[in-house]
């Protein structure tokens, strides 16, 4: 046997999990020694050890409860399994977390917590998207089909990410001052009622503004046809709202609090806030602001190490409890997996599967228009 045939072999076996790292090392220096291979030589099989399985992971997500289900329920007990670390980071928006990792190098983040097809499709087409081995994930079998095609339109049927949740982000209103009937009868036009002045929020990020400004004027979100009213109804909201919130805390703070009577609001923190008694109520409008997120893998990412954790995090009993934890309706089909009893309650819940009266931002449409519209919206949210 060359020298060559056995350090792969070797190699192969410390990849097997054979052998652990600390007994890789020291049979590869022997061997090398014994053998005369010292060097750079010996530093490229080193180098391949501590690429076949890192130490760690970075995962990126959205923070609170969300990023204490992740850990509590999938990333100790990946980390318990594997010996591989989940060391996980917050952000606040997805243009934040996209200007990190602009600014990293390559492999510095690994995996986040992606919002929407249509933030998919930015990381691909600035080419950051990897590849994945579907057959070390075995678990996508269980995953809705409806949110795994989007995906698959993007990168020619390949995936570099697995769907994992969806929620809405609906009509969130104090119900000691404000009425179901009036929700109903008003819907987005709430945001922009005088009548609440000062006792309004909304998020500050770009697209849930147009959204909401498009559903305020009547429009259809995925096909605005008059963009000055959409700006107009943003400028009302921005002058009547107590402030813009920055984060799912923030948003559940200032409900909690009494300080906001109505907002717009992420599905999983409003079911939080009924949760812990709060009398809060959750309205989703007609053509309401719908989503699902994903785990997406990125360039330069250990990918078998990354696979894994997927595969891991989509375990049945795995994206149950997140599921439960982070209060959002899970990317598994139900007409394939018991979800237990808390998951139909859960806001946006689709018993079918099938996700037909949910309404999704078009990736194309959005991602068009993100460079007029995020620059005006800046513009606007300073006061002009």
């Amino acid at each position: 046997m060359d020298n060559t045939t056995r350090y792969q072999k070797l190699l192969e076996r410390f990849r097997n999990g054979d052998i652990d790292r600390r007994s890789f090392l020291t049979l590869l220096g022997a061997a090398s020694l014994t053998a005369g291979l010292t060097g750079a030589p010996l530093k490229g099989l080193q180098r391949q050890a501590f690429a076949a399985t890192p130490e760690s992971v970075r995962f990126d997500g959205w923070g609170g409860v969300v990023s204490e289900a992740f850990r509590k329920h999938a990333f100790d007990p990946y980390s318990a399994k594997t010996g591989i670390k989940v060391i996980d980071g917050t952000f606040a928006s997805g243009d934040e977390y996209l200007n990190r990792v602009k600014a990293g190098q390559p492999g510095e983040y690994n995996i986040f917590h992606a919002s929407g097809v249509f933030d998919y499709a930015r990381y691909v087409n600035l080419g950051y998207d990897v590849v994945l081995n579907e057959d070390n994930i075995p678990n996508l079998k269980y995953v809705i089909s409806a949110l795994m095609e989007p995906f698959r339109g993007v990168t020619n049927g390949k995936l570099s990410a697995a769907p994992y949740d969806y929620g809405t982000t609906g009509l969130a209103y104090n119900t000691a001052k404000i009425s179901r009937e009036e929700m109903e009868e008003k819907g987005a036009r709430i945001l922009i009622d005088p009548k609440y002045k000062g006792k309004i929020g909304g998020w500050g990020d770009w697209r849930t503004r147009i959204w909401y400004g498009a559903l305020a004027t009547g429009q259809k979100p995925n096909d605005i046809q008059d963009m000055e009213a959409v700006w107009d109804a943003i400028r009302a909201h921005r002058d009547l709202a107590l402030k813009y919130w920055g984060s799912g805390a923030e948003l559940m703070s200032l409900l909690a609090e009494g300080e906001i009577y109505v907002t717009e609001g992420w599905s999983g923190r409003i079911a939080a806030l009924q949760q812990q008694g709060h009398p809060i109520g959750y309205y989703d409008a007609p053509n309401g602001y719908a989503w699902q997120e994903c785990l997406m893998v990125l360039k330069g990412s250990p990918l078998e190490a990354c696979e894994e954790l997927l595969n891991f995090m989509l375990e049945p009993a795995v994206a149950i409890a997140v599921a439960e934890g982070q209060n959002y309706p899970p990317a598994l089909d139900p007409t394939k997996v018991d979800l237990g009893k808390k998951i139909p309650t859960l806001p946006a819940f689709d018993a079918t599967g099938k996700l037909a009266q949910l309404t999704f931002a078009d990736p194309a449409y959005w991602n068009g228009n993100e460079a007029e519209w995020s620059k005006k919206f800046g513009r606007v949210q300073k006061g002009y």
